[in-house]
């Protein structure tokens, strides 16, 4: 999909984020539920591991599936990209850690999800 900022949000929720595919022509986005991936040699393998090149690597990290739905939620909430997790508590631990180093508190409140708030 194009320059996505012209379309209703009925339209982005359905097609941001996804061209057809090019093979199959298949429209819909379909449901990668592969964990990992092939690679074409070592050298391949390395470059997408040091992230000198962008691709799949291991469905935790990266999914096709999971890719598209970001994608569509960033154009949903005109954001520049989405950010989705398989838990609120791994949205919260990447949060926290992402802010907050070794030896440095936050604040929350008590009702903070599961075991988080202590």
């Amino acid at each position: 999909m194009s320059d996505s900022s012209s379309y209703r949000p009925a339209t982005l929720a359905i097609h941001a984020g996804q061209e057809p595919d090019p093979t199959t022509h298949s429209r819909a986005v379909p449901i990668y539920a592969t964990s990992s991936y092939t690679f074409d040699n070592s050298e391949h393998a390395a470059r997408l591991f040091g992230l000198s090149e962008f691709g799949n690597i291991y469905s935790r990290l990266m999914n096709p599936t999971v890719d598209v739905l970001e994608k569509r939620l960033a154009a949903l909430d005109g954001g520049v990209t989405g950010l989705c997790f398989a838990s609120g508590q791994a949205a919260i631990s990447a949060a926290i850690l992402t802010l907050a180093h070794s030896g440095q508190n936050i604040v929350s409140c008590t009702s903070l999800y599961g075991g988080t708030w202590t």
